[in-house]
């Protein structure tokens, strides 16, 4: 998989001087964990491109975390290595297809080291509404998990306000193959809906989303991020601004979740994150 990312990063660099409205980005996490049996606080960063040529679009993001763990029960602290693909095909003004890939390129203590997710979509364009699509697929060593996500999105602009609202449908369904501590406490299904809300106005970004119902190994963010781990959310509410400067924009956002860490059924697990990206678009 190193060599797809290198290639990955030599094609981009070959494109750049073609593209319209690509970008770069970078993100830099803190996660404390309040209740929990297994970990302590985590440093999450990551770096990514998202490349426009043509009828095509090109996302890759590479994320690393470092995580404090409670030792014992742990015997060492986590160190995860994510890399996340996305190619999109307008066909036109009205269709788009787009496949996923992702790739838990290293996990140190759990048993989804190295587990593979492969998605496919179709977006439908008209007049504000956006509907979107994707099914997925993750390959556990032990288990499977099928997700399905239905995203709508409705884009106004209200006195010179640009809106944005979006609801998410993610239904999740686990396929266990061999008998392991991860799924023993898991439900064989999850239904969830999500909420986003974002405003844009004179340079200025403010958004929020609202997650309830049920989830374990889900795929976030139009396929840009994994909960590989064995914990259930039951809740989740995030607020984030942001502001552009000439050709960069940085938002700075906090998330707030609510889990149960499923091996041990250790309930009212609280994560809380405070993320800060860059986005530079060329």
């Amino acid at each position: 998989m190193y060599y797809l990312f290198l290639l990955f990063i030599a094609l981009s660099s070959q494109l750049f001087s073609q593209t319209i409205h690509s970008s770069v980005s970078t993100y830099y996490e803190t996660k404390n964990f309040t209740n929990s049996i297994q970990k302590q606080d985590a440093i999450v960063y990551g770096v990514g491109a998202d490349i426009h040529y043509n009828h095509s679009a090109y996302k890759l993001i590479y994320e690393k975390g470092d995580t404090a763990t409670k030792q014992p029960p742990l015997q060492e602290d986590l160190q995860t290595e994510k890399l996340f693909l996305k190619y999109v095909y307008k066909f036109n003004d009205s269709f788009e297809i787009n496949f996923n890939y992702i790739n838990i390129l290293n996990d140190n203590i759990a048993i989804t080291d190295g587990g593979q997710t492969y998605g496919a979509g179709l977006t439908y364009h008209k007049e504000g509404l956006v509907a979107n699509f994707t099914q997925f697929y993750t390959d556990y060593e032990d288990f499977d998990t099928y997700q399905s996500d239905l995203k709508i999105d409705y884009k106004t602009k209200v006195k010179g306000v640009k809106v944005k609202l979006t609801s998410i449908i993610k239904y999740i369904d686990i396929d266990e193959e061999n008998k392991n501590g991860f799924t023993a406490n898991a439900q064989d299904s999850y239904l969830t809906a999500g909420f986003k809300f974002h405003l844009h106005h004179s340079g200025y970004h403010f958004g929020s989303a609202l997650y309830l119902g049920k989830r374990t190994f889900a795929i976030m963010d139009d396929g840009s991020k994994i909960q590989h781990h064995a914990m259930e959310f039951d809740r989740t509410y995030a607020i984030g601004v942001g502001k552009n400067i000439s050709d960069f924009v940085v938002r700075l956002q906090y998330i707030y979740a609510r889990a149960t860490e499923l091996a041990k059924k250790q309930s009212d697990v609280e994560v809380s994150t405070t993320r800060l990206v860059a986005n530079y678009k060329f």
